[in-house]
């Protein structure tokens, strides 16, 4: 995809990277997802974003330019990957949730040997990062350029009546925005689980991204 593709808001781009394809070298060989589910952050109005309370040495890709990963650790043990979005100077990422292996199956496996199906390899955001090998040192790669070992290739648009969308996964901030976006026809998307708000007052980023 180009940059000027992802330098829009953040809810414009999120439905359009459904069906797109998230292409990785690995060290067992290319490994490719298309995408089935997605959620949107961004700064200005959303509590649930890394980048709400301003720019950080960790957060800093969301920062732009558009069309550079974002990862980020969760939990202690888990990678998860967003695509940044939005002009340059203006926070936003989209968060890539889950996909559907399109590349050699048997090379996906050999990374997800715990997957107890072929839906499971990249279900769930830290499973695609897993599998596409993506880690800290892969924060900030653009994935436009066709020489980067991780890129976002065009697919395949899912149709408009295919596209489901409703609220984000596991966020305690802005729990109710309909900020996540999926493919309906798709066994590999995510199973909605909601955040646990500790104060509906509160501000604090949710977990989530």
């Amino acid at each position: 995809m180009t940059r000027a593709e992802l330098t829009l808001d953040v809810l414009t781009v999120a439905p359009r990277l459904l069906g797109t394809v998230l292409e990785a070298d690995t060290p067992d060989g290319l490994v490719a997802a298309r995408i089935v589910e997605v959620e949107a952050y961004r700064a200005a109005d959303d509590p649930a974003s890394h980048s709400f309370r301003g720019r950080t040495p960790r957060n800093a890709v969301m920062f732009g330019p558009a069309g550079h990963l974002y990862v980020y650790f969760v939990y202690g043990m888990h990678f998860c990957a967003n695509v940044s979005c939005l002009p340059d100077g203006e926070a936003g990422a989209v968060l890539l949730r889950a996909g559907e292996v399109v590349s050699d199956l048997g090379v996906a496996r050999t990374r997800r040997p715990t997957a107890r199906r072929d839906d499971d390899l990249a279900r769930g955001p830290a499973r695609l990062a897993s599998l596409m090998g993506l880690r800290k040192e892969h924060n900030g790669i653009d994935v436009t350029d066709a020489a980067s070992p991780v890129r976002l290739l065009r697919g395949a648009r899912v149709p408009v009546a295919r596209v489901a969308r409703g609220p984000r996964v596991g966020v305690a901030a802005a729990a109710d925005l309909p900020w996540r976006f999926w493919d309906s026809g798709s066994h590999a998307v995510s199973p909605y689980r909601p955040g646990r708000v500790r104060d509906r007052h509160a501000t604090t980023p949710g977990r989530s991204q």
